[in-house]
């Protein structure tokens, strides 16, 4: 309720603020070129979900994320003890991971919503369930391609020149965010 506030606030002075300075004119001019620069955007990044969730999908068909799961079984077993009895949360953790190392954050959504509703069974925020929200919220990416999307749709010439930047940020972020997670988890059933 108060975010819808301060961007309700955001808005009305931003148009009072054009209004005062350039009159009705430059308002509606920067209403349509934002309009215009808002479709524009939203096709270009259509066109990369559809690719990668392609990819995503051809990955699933041909075995490559089961591999992956098998892969990731370990770190998940350590971060999330209930995947030991139920394949299922294993499964949609592995699939949610392998969508964000993408990128693909919208991809990972319902695989990761699927995770959260089943290790949200008893209706609290269990430390597992914490740990999926700081992983999902500092998402390792490797491929940050919607991020690339909006550089290249901006004009970029080399749209993925920033992936040392997002793996250092990325692992540091994640790593900082599960290990927070983990010791106030400890600290707090103390």
């Amino acid at each position: 309720m108060v975010m819808s506030w301060i961007f309700t606030s955001m808005v009305v002075l931003s148009i009072l603020c054009a209004l005062l300075s350039d009159g009705e004119t430059g308002l509606a001019a920067a209403a349509l070129q934002g309009a215009q620069s808002g479709i524009t955007l939203t096709i270009s990044m259509a066109g990369a979900i559809c690719l990668w969730s392609g990819v995503g999908r051809l990955m699933t068909a041909v075995g490559i994320t089961d591999k992956l799961a098998r892969l990731l079984r370990p770190l998940l077993r350590l971060l999330f003890p209930s995947t030991k009895t139920d394949d299922a949360l294993a499964q949609d953790l592995s699939a949610n991971i392998c969508a964000n190392f993408l990128g693909l954050g919208n991809a990972a959504t319902p695989m990761g919503i699927r995770a959260a509703k089943r290790l949200n069974r008893d209706g609290s925020a269990t430390d597992e369930l914490c740990r999926l929200i700081v992983l999902n919220t500092a998402s390792i990416q490797f491929l940050p391609t919607n991020v690339a999307a909006v550089r290249s749709a901006l004009g970029s010439a080399a749209p993925f020149d920033i992936l040392s930047a997002v793996w250092i940020t990325s692992l540091l972020s994640a790593g900082l965010g599960v290990s927070a997670a983990w010791l106030l988890g400890k600290v707090l059933k103390k």
